[in-house]
């Protein structure tokens, strides 16, 4: 009697995964998909174990990873190590979603601020994705989702590093889109307005929210669900897009 091949267990990564819109992507693709979550936190172990918790809830499973997206070779060696506890794991969804700010006017930027934004945003993709990449491609499926903003797209006073970084990432995301289509992969993004999350907890909702045209301030669940439809087999014809969800403010 024939041998039957055990099945693949398959695996989403999500790199800023503990925390605002990383934690509700992790919790939508535990409830949408059969994805094992893998969820990257860099410094805060007590939240990461938190989003765990609530993709446990919602009758998920995941695990953690701790690396920081800025260090290449600690990225690298966090992967390598991890196949080899998981011969038999194959990684098919990568969300790129760790960012940070460092908010200042231009003119009085620090070059620690500069760095640090460009790093983590722009860098840390690189770091990720370039370690991955292969695996998908020979696997000849996968789905790459990277988080910008609508800073990346219109550009906001006060950050111009965080502008740079995530159009940066938006303009690598229609080169590889290209690159590696054919292989039945798809890099896409998302780019998020004001949504309620940690990062935007100073910010002054009720004056800011003037200028939306949806007179409100997002949620991270509505940024999810347009992560979930992109990393589903729904979206395989979707490549090379950004998607904005930023309730009007720019389109």
């Amino acid at each position: 009697m024939e041998e039957k091949k055990s099945e693949k267990q398959k695996y989403a990564l999500v790199t800023g995964g503990s925390r605002g819109i990383g934690r509700a992507i992790c919790i939508q693709l535990a409830k949408d998909f059969d994805y094992r979550i893998l969820i990257n936190y860099n410094s805060n172990p007590k939240a990461a174990e938190e989003t765990l918790s609530l993709v446990n809830e919602v009758g998920g499973e995941g695990e953690l990873v701790q690396f920081d997206v800025v260090d290449s070779e600690k990225v690298k060696t966090v992967f390598d190590d991890w196949y080899v506890a998981h011969p038999e794991a194959v990684i098919e969804v990568i969300v790129n979603n760790a960012g940070i700010t460092q908010d200042g006017m231009f003119m009085w930027m620090k070059k620690e601020d500069w760095s640090k934004v460009i790093d983590t945003s722009l860098n840390g993709f690189f770091n990720v994705t370039n370690t991955l990449i292969q695996r998908l491609l020979v696997n000849k499926y996968g789905r790459i989702i990277n988080i910008v903003s609508v800073s990346g797209l219109k550009g906001t006073p006060g950050q111009t590093n965080y502008s740079a970084a995530k159009g940066a990432v938006i303009g690598a995301t229609k080169a590889l889109a290209q690159e590696i289509a054919k292989r039945n992969v798809t890099v896409n993004a998302v780019a998020p307005g004001f949504i309620k999350t940690d990062m935007t907890g100073d910010l002054d909702e009720k004056e800011l929210k003037r200028m939306i045209p949806a007179n409100r301030f997002g949620e991270a669940e509505e940024v999810a669900h347009v992560v979930s439809f992109l990393a589903s087999k729904k979206s395989a014809y979707i490549t090379g897009e950004v998607i904005n969800i930023n309730g009007g403010i720019y389109s």
